[in-house]
């Protein structure tokens, strides 16, 4: 029997009951997509305000300009030049 404090810890059917795993999945995608995207900047390094400002636009002219108009996976893929990873996520969560 889990004690009191850790019961909640133990019990995951808030998250797979009653349709909220696709609600989940969706979420933690987007935090996939946004951290790759961050890692644009990351990789041309946050300190190079030419290369940062020359990503800003890029993300500006894909990104924010295509918005709900083109699928989502294109528009990341214009603006990364190729599909989103785990990767930067990974990263950021010190799991990588």
């Amino acid at each position: 029997m889990p004690l009191e404090e850790d019961r909640f810890l133990c019990a995951f059917s808030h998250i797979f009951a009653g349709g909220y795993s696709a609600g989940y999945y969706s979420y933690k995608w987007a935090e996939v997509m946004s951290a790759d995207a961050f890692g644009a900047f990351e990789d041309v390094g946050l300190d190079n305000e030419e290369e940062v400002r020359r990503v800003g636009r890029k993300f500006r002219d894909t990104v924010l300009s295509l918005g709900g108009g083109v699928p989502p996976m294109e528009v990341f893929k214009a603006f990364r030049g190729r599909e989103p990873t785990p990767d930067a996520l990974l990263r950021h969560n010190g799991l990588a």
